[in-house]
């Protein structure tokens, strides 16, 4: 598989940008929110931001390396990862897979016990953007480290 060189607009990468900056902001938690997008870029395949997201849960914000490699298996992972991050990483899984239709209730609900209506709409944000740029990535087959514009 080659890169494709289709460039990303200026504008499109700007707003993305923006709205990823303001939702991650809005949600307070920077680790929270790196694996979060480690999660959704695992489902997604985007080996370019799944290496972005990596480095910087772990060099910026201080993330351990076993929560790095045990993230895909964090339903098995016990108490490695908190009910807030569970909570969190289920409602990752069910926006980022909508295949079966809407979120489920349950899933939904969960989350809302751990976060206020604004965390809640800053995480689905987060998710939303992530996934937006995994897209963004796959489609044009960017591979880690390389030019995403």
């Amino acid at each position: 598989m080659s890169a494709r060189t289709t460039q990303l607009d200026a504008g499109v990468r700007n707003a993305l940008s923006a709205f990823s900056a303001a939702a991650k902001k809005g949600l307070g938690d920077a680790v929270l929110a790196e694996l979060v997008m480690i999660r959704a870029s695992q489902i997604n395949a985007c080996a370019f931001c799944l290496d972005m997201h990596v480095d910087a849960a772990v060099d910026k914000n201080g993330e351990s390396a076993k929560r790095i490699a045990l993230l895909n298996a964090w339903r098995e992972a016990g108490e490695l990862y908190s009910e807030r991050e569970r909570a969190a990483l289920a409602l990752t899984e069910a926006v980022t897979v909508l295949t079966d239709g809407f979120v489920p209730d349950e899933v939904y609900e969960s989350a809302a016990k751990h976060f206020s209506e604004a965390e809640l709409a800053h995480l689905i944000g987060v998710i939303a953007v992530i996934n937006s740029w995994n897209r963004l990535m796959v489609s044009r087959r960017i591979e880690p480290g390389g030019p995403a514009w």
